[in-house]
């Protein structure tokens, strides 16, 4: 089975927070290719927060805090491939068709990737800026479990869980506020 991702939207935090929020359901890709050859430290804060955190949607070159795994045909593939290249050409400056449709086959293919864990599965992604290069790392959310005669909603099972995570875990700062006021011209 393909699987892809698809952007998705569980509040309206990221029409917000980004510049340009993906409509939820775009097919994605991780999108850090939009930041090479630039400086952070010249963005502005909603750029750093797409930076930081985004999934780029494909059709909207807008951003989303997670993307979610499902389903892909074959089609649907080869289609989300023929659009990709279109906007690295017309957005990004592709030299030529070939050499877009080359990056946009790498793009999906590391989108396909990320992937590989059950349907519905959220995906979240975290760049940092290290020695002048972007590193990315993607976690995972899954749902909870339900125990036998429980629904999702009422299973009582606390939201989140703290593990001790020992390692080089990044610390975000994120000021919610400020970026509601920044940015704004």
């Amino acid at each position: 089975m393909l699987k892809l991702p698809r952007t998705i939207r569980l509040d309206p935090s990221d029409t917000f927070v980004f510049e340009r929020a993906a409509e939820p359901g775009e097919w994605a890709v991780s999108g850090g290719f939009v930041f090479w050859d630039s400086d952070p430290a010249a963005f502005g804060q909603k750029q750093r927060v797409a930076l930081r955190s985004g999934f780029l949607g494909i059709e909207s070159l807008g951003w989303s805090t997670l993307a979610v795994v499902t389903e892909a045909s074959e089609a649907e593939r080869e289609q989300v491939i023929a659009r990709l290249a279109e906007q690295l050409m017309s957005k990004f400056g592709a030299p030529d068709v070939d050499a877009a449709r080359a990056a946009a086959v790498e793009e999906v293919g590391f989108a396909a990737s990320l992937c590989d864990h059950p349907l519905q599965t959220l995906l979240a992604v975290h760049r940092s800026v290290e020695d002048g290069e972007i590193r990315e790392r993607f976690r995972t959310l899954r749902p909870r479990s339900v125990e036998a005669g429980q629904d999702r909603l009422h299973a009582h099972a606390p939201a989140f869980t703290f593990h001790e995570v020992e390692g080089d875990e990044p610390v975000e700062e994120v000021d919610l506020l400020g970026l509601t006021k920044a940015d704004r011209t």
